[in-house]
C-alpha cells in the first residue's frame, strides 16, 4: 500500500465555504438523480479527546475521493491539514490520543481472475507533519481490531490480532508511535478470540467455539485472577440474545448485559462474574428490544437505548440529559444526535436529519457557539422530499406489522413500491433513506415493513419468519401493500416491489407468486437458490447452525417457470456476501423460459451501498426509475 500526504489546493466540489451555503440555489442546477448518486460530502467528523482538533472526512468528488481535513473547532475558516493517500480509499478515522489519528482504508485487489475489496488500517500525526505507519504492516492482510485506546497510556492501544500465525487470535499491547508490539495474551482453542478489556486494560472478557456442544461458550475471569470459567453458553438451537456490554463502576466483577433470560424482548442486567448472579432487569419494554447502555469512560451508567420509530435514550444521568435536550432544542421536529464529543464536552460534533434533511452536521464550541459543518447530500431539493410516517398494520393471520411509509410531496393516491429491508435478521429503522426517499422525490409512496423475522421485536416476532422464505415472509410484504391500497395512499393496479440483498430475494419470489398483485419487480443482489445460500454460512460455523435450519421455503431459481411479471435483475459483479452467480444463474433461467426481464451488472461493485459509487448509483437509478416509470407503467 502507497500512502502520501496530499496538500490539496483550489479543489471545488466540497470545499468547506462553498457547502456551507448550497442548499437551495445549488440544488436546482443538479439533476435529482446525481444529487441522490453522488457520494455522501461529509461521511464523518470526530472531535479529539481534549477538543483542540477536529477532523473532517470530506468528499473531493462525486466519487468519494475522501480527503481528511484537520481543523481547528474554534475557526473553521482558517486552513486545514489534509491528508490523503494514492490508490487506498478513506472509509473512516479514529483519534488514538490527541495527536494521532488512526485511518481506515479500502481497495480492491486482484487475485488472477478475482477481484475482491480489502481493508487497511494505518496512524499518522494529525498535524501532516509524520509518517504513515502500518501496524503489522509484514503480514498479508492482516486483520486486527482495537481492544482499548488505554487513555492513560497514550502511546499504546489494546488490539486483537493473529499475531503468530497459527488462525487463533492473541491480544497484544502496540505503540502507535514505534510499531512495536508485546504480546499480552496467547489465543487458544477454547478461549479464541472476542476478547473485552475492563477499564484498567485487563482482559476479563472471552469467547470460544465450544465444539461438542456446538455453541459459543462466553468467558469470564475475576479481577486479578488468570482462570477463565463459562458465564454463558449460547446455543444455535436455541435461540436466544446474549451480548456483554461493558464493566460497571463500583464493582470491577460487575457487567452489563443485553439479554433475553427468559423474556421475549431483551433487557439490561448486571452480572456478577465472581457470584454468577444477575440483578434484577434494570432496563427493558415490552414492545421493543433493548438496544444497548451508555456508560461514561470509567463505567459510570449514563442511560439505556432502544428503537421504536428512531433510536431512542432513556437517561440517567440528569447532565447528560440536560445536554441533549439543550442541543436538540435548537432542531425544532429533527432528529439529533451528538456523535462526537471532546473529553470535557466543550466541542460536541451534532448529527441532524429528518424526513427533508439527508444529514447535516454541525459543531457546539464551549456550550453555547452552534456552526454548522455542512450537509450529508447538499444538492438535494428538500422541497419534493417525502413525509415518514411509522404505522402498523395487520397481516393476513393477524399478526401486527410495524412499518415505515414515505409520502411524495404531491398528491396522491400515488403508484407504490414496497421495499423490504436485507438480512433478514435486522430491522429497519428510518429517518431518512436515500431509496425510499429517491422514489418519493419521483412520485412514488413507499413502504418497508419489518415483516416476520426482523429483529428488534423480540424473539417471537423473529423466529416467527422461520422457514416461511417466500411463504409468510412474503404474504407480510403483500400485506403492507394492501395497507397502502385501503389507507388510499395507493391503487390496486400500481404496484411494485424492489429489494436488496434479502430484499432482492423477496423480488424473486414476488415474481412468480399465483394472482400477482405487483406490475414488476426489481431484485438487487438478491438470493435466487437457498441451497446455495445455506452452502455460504458454512464460512461461520456458529451461524451455519444457527442460521440453516432457519432457511427453507421457496427457492426462486428452481421456480423461473412461473415468473409472470416483467423483472429487473441488479447485481455487483464482486459480490462477496451474495455472490453474483445467484443472478447469473437466475438470468439464464429468465432466458431459457423467455420470460421478461433486464439484467445488470455492476462492475466492481460489492454487496453493500459502502462499494457502490457515483457511476454505479447513476446507471442503478436511472434504469429502476426508467424500470417502473416505462417498462412497469406506473407513471
Amino acid at each position: 500500500m502507497k500512502l502520501k500526504k496530499r496538500m490539496l489546493v483550489g479543489f471545488t466540489l466540497l470545499s468547506l465555504s462553498s457547502f456551507a451555503n448550497s442548499e437551495t440555489e445549488d440544488a436546482t442546477q443538479v439533476s435529482s438523480i446525481d444529487a441522490f448518486s453522488m457520494s455522501s460530502a461529509i461521511r464523518s467528523v470526530v472531535a479529539s479527546p481534549d477538543g483542540k482538533k477536529l477532523a473532517i472526512l470530506r468528499a473531493t468528488t462525486k466519487n468519494g475521493d475522501y480527503i481528511i481535513e484537520i481543523r481547528d473547532p474554534n475557526n473553521l475558516e482558517a486552513d486545514p491539514v489534509r491528508l490523503g493517500a494514492d490508490k487506498m480509499l478513506i472509509s473512516s478515522i479514529v483519534w488514538l490520543n490527541d495527536e494521532k489519528i488512526g485511518v481506515m482504508f479500502r481497495q480492491i485487489l486482484e487475485d488472477g481472475s478475482r477481484k475482491y475489496w480489502v481493508n487497511k488500517f494505518a496512524i499518522t500525526d494529525a498535524d501532516g507533519k509524520g509518517d504513515w505507519l502500518l501496524p503489522f504492516k509484514k503480514k498479508r492482510n492482516v486483520q486486527f481490531n482495537i481492544i482499548n485506546i488505554l487513555p492513560d497510556k497514550k502511546d499504546e492501544v489494546l488490539v486483537e490480532v493473529d499475531i503468530n500465525n497459527n488462525y487463533i487470535p492473541d491480544v497484544v499491547r502496540f505503540n502507535i508511535n514505534t510499531g512495536r508490539s508485546v504480546t499480552v495474551m496467547r489465543g487458544n482453542e477454547k478461549v479464541s478470540g472476542s476478547f473485552v478489556s475492563d477499564y484498567d486494560g485487563e482482559i476479563r472478557i472471552a469467547q470460544g467455539w465450544n465444539k461438542s456442544d456446538n455453541a459459543i461458550d462466553y468467558y469470564a475471569r475475576d479481577k486479578g485472577n488468570d482462570d477463565w470459567k463459562v458465564i454463558k453458553q449460547v446455543s444455535p438451537k436455541k435461540r436466544e440474545n446474549f451480548e456483554i456490554l461493558g464493566f460497571a463502576k463500583g464493582n470491577p466483577n460487575e457487567v452489563y448485559v443485553n439479554a433475553n433470560l427468559g423474556e421475549n424482548t431483551t433487557g439490561i442486567y448486571i452480572y456478577n462474574i465472581k457470584t454468577g448472579q444477575y440483578s434484577e432487569r434494570q432496563f427493558g419494554l415490552k414492545s421493543v428490544d433493548t438496544d444497548g447502555v451508555i456508560l461514561d469512560t470509567d463505567g459510570t451508567l449514563q442511560g439505556f437505548r432502544y428503537t421504536t420509530k428512531q433510536p431512542k435514550f432513556y437517561f440517567t444521568d440528569p447532565n447528560l440529559q440536560a445536554l441533549n435536550e439543550s442541543v436538540a432544542s435548537l432542531f425544532k421536529d429533527k432528529f439529533v444526535q451528538i456523535i462526537s464529543s471532546s473529553d470535557n464536552d466543550n466541542v460536541l460534533v451534532v448529527r441532524v436529519s429528518a424526513d427533508d434533511n439527508p444529514g447535516s452536521y454541525y459543531i457546539v464550541t464551549d456550550k453555547q457557539k452552534l456552526t454548522k459543518i455542512g450537509d450529508r447530500l447538499p444538492f438535494i431539493d428538500k422541497s419534493k422530499l417525502g413525509s415518514v410516517k411509522y404505522i402498523s398494520y395487520k397481516a393476513r393471520d393477524g399478526r401486527k406489522i410495524k412499518a415505515y411509509v414515505t409520502i411524495p410531496a404531491t398528491k396522491g393516491p400515488y403508484p407504490a413500491i414496497v421495499l423490504p429491508h436485507g438480512g433478514p435478521w435486522v430491522r429497519d429503522s428510518v429517518v431518512f433513506d436515500d431509496w425510499a426517499q429517491l422514489l418519493a422525490y419521483h412520485g412514488y409512496v413507499v413502504i418497508q415493513p419489518n415483516y416476520r423475522g426482523s429483529t428488534g421485536y423480540g424473539l417471537e416476532h423473529w423466529i416467527a419468519g422461520d422457514n416461511n422464505w417466500g411463504l409468510k415472509k412474503q404474504d407480510d410484504l403483500d400485506d403492507a401493500a394492501q395497507y397502502l391500497i385501503d389507507k388510499g395512499l395507493a391503487t390496486k393496479d400500481k404496484l411494485a416491489l424492489f429489494g436488496w440483498s434479502y430484499g432482492g430475494y423477496a423480488a424473486f419470489a414476488a415474481s412468480m407468486r399465483e394472482n400477482n398483485i405487483y406490475k414488476c419487480v426489481v431484485a438487487g443482489a438478491g438470493v435466487s437458490d437457498l441451497s446455495r445460500i445455506n452452502a455460504t454460512l458454512n464460512e461461520n460455523r456458529f451461524l451455519s447452525i444457527l442460521q440453516r435450519p432457519t432457511i427453507t421455503g421457496v427457492s426462486p431459481v428452481e421456480q423461473v417457470d412461473k415468473v409472470n411479471i416483467p423483472i429487473l435483475v441488479v447485481h455487483g459483479d464482486i459480490d462477496s456476501r451474495v455472490p453474483v452467480k445467484h443472478s447469473r444463474d437466475f438470468v439464464s433461467e429468465l432466458e431459457k423460459y423467455k420470460k421478461d426481464f433486464k439484467y445488470i451488472e455492476l462492475e466492481d461493485a460489492d454487496h453493500f451501498s459502502d462499494t457502490l459509487f457515483y457511476d454505479h448509483k447513476k446507471e442503478f437509478y436511472t434504469e429502476l426509475l426508467s424500470w417502473f416509470d416505462n417498462k412497469c407503467g406506473l407513471k
